[in-house]
């Protein structure tokens, strides 16, 4: 059993920066692929990047690419999420999920264990 739990969401101006953070603990974190997902009210949960055990492999959703940079530090038990030329559009709450396995999918059924979740709000 892992838990996750996700922190560093806020408000922040069209064009800003904010970086999440995404703490696991319960098991060996390096033996978990983690992932980054976002939900907007009426939409579904769409997948925005996913990290494999040792952080060398590292996958995008279009949508974010070149913006968000997934990084993880296996000594911190930690997942974070750069955000960069943020748009009102990425305006959701971002959850943080952990997969059993060493490398993670873009469906939300391939991971297990998921966080609360943190809002983010792009707005001026």
């Amino acid at each position: 059993q892992v838990q996750v739990a996700e922190s560093g969401g806020g408000l922040v101006q069209p064009g800003g920066s904010l970086r999440l953070s995404c703490a696991a603990s319960g098991r060996t974190f390096s033996d978990y692929a983690m992932a980054w997902f976002r939900q907007a009210p009426g939409k579904e949960r769409e997948f925005i990047s996913t990290i494999n055990w040792s952080g060398e492999s590292t996958r995008y959703a279009d949508s974010v690419k070149g913006r968000f940079t997934v990084s993880r530090d296996n000594a911190k038990n930690t997942v974070y999420l750069q955000m960069n030329s943020l748009k009102p559009e990425d305006t959701a709450v971002y959850l943080c999920a952990g997969a059993s396995g060493h490398y993670g999918g873009t469906r939300r059924v391939d991971y297990d264990y998921w966080g609360q979740g943190t809002q983010v709000t792009v707005s001026s």
